[in-house]
């Protein structure tokens, strides 16, 4: 991207900033009427693009989407995934074929240790950026561990499962270090000398999500596509998620597998609870972006430059 252009959606993204066009029209709901109507009726049309592989199933690219500002979200630029620990040879040539320069792992080194590295192409590695699952990972390593159906209860039962990923999610927001980890991979990939990129953590679904979700909205992409697209996770995991389950109970590992049900699974009011702790440390999205992820406003126009057209 040229230093003119730069300049260019800088101009523009201060000026809107400055008559109170954004971040309004770029990242509140929109007003109701025909407008409204015609915009959600084009985006239901939109098809997520998955990129299929063997060995990780909720792999996709964020493009696509269509903006507030009538732009659309550029394919090829970033990917969002699950662990790439499994992959087959014909899975690293699919991804050999994405042409990406940067993998960015959120993992925390214990569930590196558990599941293994990452698998890529040759030339490729991947960039360990940890994000806090404030010990979910060690605390279901011990309860399916452990083989006993009591302590599982004790553990996961009780709407504590529900109630440890809502904790999560608000982290995502009041950690310093999960959002200095958000923030650098928004800088990288608003930098215009930075080429096709993908994070990932386990499952592809949490911090991943929220990862997503946070630059769909920062695109201007309309809340309910971002929602959308962070729901989506559930239909792309869904069949493998059930097959763990079958497997714990075959194995004897789990009475219950249902248990783990809350975790495997994406749901709104996980959302809510990052986006509502959002709003009440930073006011808005806005807020949150410039105060609590600290993007200015070059690097918000240079985000929408690269990734929108």
């Amino acid at each position: 991207m040229s230093r003119a252009r730069i300049r260019l959606a800088t101009a523009v993204f201060a000026s809107a900033l400055a008559i109170g066009t954004l971040p309004a029209a770029a990242y509140a709901a929109p007003v109701n009427g025909a407008s409204a109507a015609s915009r959600h009726h084009a985006l239901s049309t939109e098809t997520i693009r998955q990129i299929p592989l063997q060995g990780a199933v909720n792999v996709r690219d964020l493009g696509g989407y269509r903006t507030y500002t009538g732009g659309q979200v550029r394919q090829g630029l970033v990917y969002r995934s699950d662990a790439l620990s499994k992959l087959t040879a014909s899975d690293v040539t699919t991804v050999s074929g994405l042409g990406l320069t940067k993998v960015v792992d959120f993992r925390i080194p214990m569930e590196v240790q558990y599941d293994g590295a990452d698998k890529l192409p040759a030339g490729l590695a991947s960039t360990s950026r940890s994000v806090s699952d404030l010990g979910l990972y060690g605390t279901l390593v011990s309860a399916i561990g452990s083989g006993d159906p009591v302590k599982q209860e004790q553990m996961l039962g009780g709407g504590r499962a529900e109630s440890y990923m809502r904790d999560i999610y608000r982290t995502f927001v009041t950690n310093p270090d999960s959002r200095s980890q958000f923030a650098t991979t928004l800088r990288e990939i608003a930098d215009g000398n930075q080429g096709p990129m993908l994070y990932h953590c386990s499952s592809g679904k949490d911090r991943t999500g929220w990862m997503s979700y946070v630059l769909l909205r920062a695109l201007a992409v309309p809340q309910d596509a971002a929602e959308r697209d962070y729901l989506a996770s559930n239909t792309f995991r869904g069949a493998y998620d059930a097959q763990v389950r079958a497997g714990l109970k075959q194995s004897g590992r789990m009475q219950n597998p249902d248990l783990l049900i809350p975790l495997q699974e994406v749901r709104q009011d996980y959302l809510d609870s990052a986006t509502t702790q959002m709003e009440a440390d930073y006011g808005s999205f806005y807020g949150y972006l410039t105060q609590g992820l600290g993007l200015d406003v070059k690097t918000l126009a240079k985000l929408q430059a690269k990734m929108v057209r």
